[in-house]
């Protein structure tokens, strides 16, 4: 693979230009000399999840005996000391950045689910948190969802649905655990309202899942990606996805995803896993991070890139060697501090605190071929 050249540079694909525009290139800002750096951010406890507020703040939330943040105002490169959202309680993950407002929702359950839910909500960039009145409708089947443990939502940005509020969720069933995995499902939630209501969607098309990601494509599409639990179904170590055309309610042609591993390999058991996609005008470019091995312990976490919605995962890229579970992915935005980067939350040590990684697209680009679909041949050009 080509090295990436220092400065300013202009990304130019080598690609079917039936698929994608080349009047310019959006991708800039995520490129240059390739960067990477981490940081521990928090030193026990679990569940995390990163987000982008609308003037650039990067928020982790944390946390399973009670709910915290951490604000970094500069990129990443100093965070504020915790902020307690919750004294007590589950981060139910599916944090949310209302791009309409401007707020941040974060989900919490009193305990292990399934368990009653509290919705805090951040109206001064994450600095302050308040308990809000929320509905949440069932789904069709009766059930109340669940919001324990996903990647964060997000709002849609296209087509008839713009500005709907929506995040993965799932059914847990009465009593939660593994003797129900075979009722469980995942679904999501959605809002017309700012959050204050929220409806449930149809389920996902397959039993023994749990813990999804979604995110929306450039075309108004929902990209659905979830964890399998249920060690009775084929391919059980796999992902599974599905697409949405209708804002989120409903979920179509699912399938086993062969290139993307569902947590440590050397068991049936899947992970929690982060999703994003780069804020490109002319391509959809996803990120998706998991466990990359063999071994029957969580470790390796890892970054793969989809050039083409989620049709192909053609490259990846090792982020931490060591042991590592849960993760959750986010990206910079434009004219702030955290243009260009993207940002990895992710248990280390296992279930003893977490790690926060950033790097920007260039490194990502340097990793290994996966054999699934063609990584872009590029061509780089150095602007004087």
């Amino acid at each position: 693979m080509h090295s990436v050249s220092v400065g300013f540079l202009i990304l130019l694909f080598i690609l079917n230009l039936s698929t994608f525009s080349f009047t310019e290139d959006p991708l800039a800002s995520f490129l240059g000399k390739a960067k990477f750096d981490k940081q521990r951010l928090f030193k026990d406890q679990r569940y995390p999840n990163v987000v982008v507020t609308l003037k650039g703040t990067v928020l982790a939330v944390w946390g399973n005996n009670g709910v915290v943040v951490r604000r970094s105002e500069d990129g990443g490169k100093k965070w504020n000391n915790p902020i307690t959202i919750s004294k007590k309680g589950y981060h139910g993950g599916g944090t949310i950045v209302d791009t309409n407002s401007g707020d941040i929702l974060v989900f919490v359950e009193d305990r292990q689910p399934p368990a009653p839910l509290t919705v805090y909500r951040s109206q001064d960039d994450g600095r302050s948190w308040k308990a809000q009145k929320t509905i949440i409708h069932k789904d069709i089947h009766g059930n109340t969802p669940s919001m324990h443990m996903n990647e964060h939502g997000g709002t849609l940005k296209f087509g008839p649905h713009k500005g709907r509020l929506i995040r993965p969720t799932r059914y847990y069933g009465p009593n939660g655990g593994d003797a129900e995995w075979p009722i469980q499902y995942t679904n999501a939630i959605y809002s017309d309202d700012g959050g204050k209501t929220w409806k449930t969607s149809k389920p996902f098309p397959e039993k023994g899942t749990g813990e999804a990601t979604l995110v929306e494509l450039r075309d108004g599409r929902i990209y659905y990606n979830s964890r399998m639990h249920w060690k009775k179904r084929p391919k059980n170590k796999r992902r599974r996805d599905a697409y949405s055309d209708d804002g989120g309610v409903t979920w179509k042609n699912w399938r086993i995803v062969d290139s993307l591993p569902d947590g440590d390999q050397g068991r049936t058991y899947g992970c929690m896993a982060g999703l994003t996609r780069l804020p490109l005008k002319d391509r959809d470019i996803l990120l998706f991070s998991n466990l990359d091995t063999d071994a029957s312990h969580r470790e390796r976490v890892t970054v793969w890139v989809s050039f083409d919605g989620g049709k192909t995962w053609p490259l990846k890229r090792l982020v931490d060697p060591g042991r590592s579970g849960y993760s959750s992915l986010a990206v910079g935005r434009a004219n702030t501090p955290s243009e260009g980067w993207i940002y990895l939350h992710y248990e280390h040590d296992p279930i003893k605190g977490a790690h926060l990684a950033r790097f920007n697209f260039a490194w990502l680009l340097e990793g290994k071929k996966t054999g699934d679909g063609k990584v872009p041949e590029l061509k780089i050009k150095e602007q004087k």
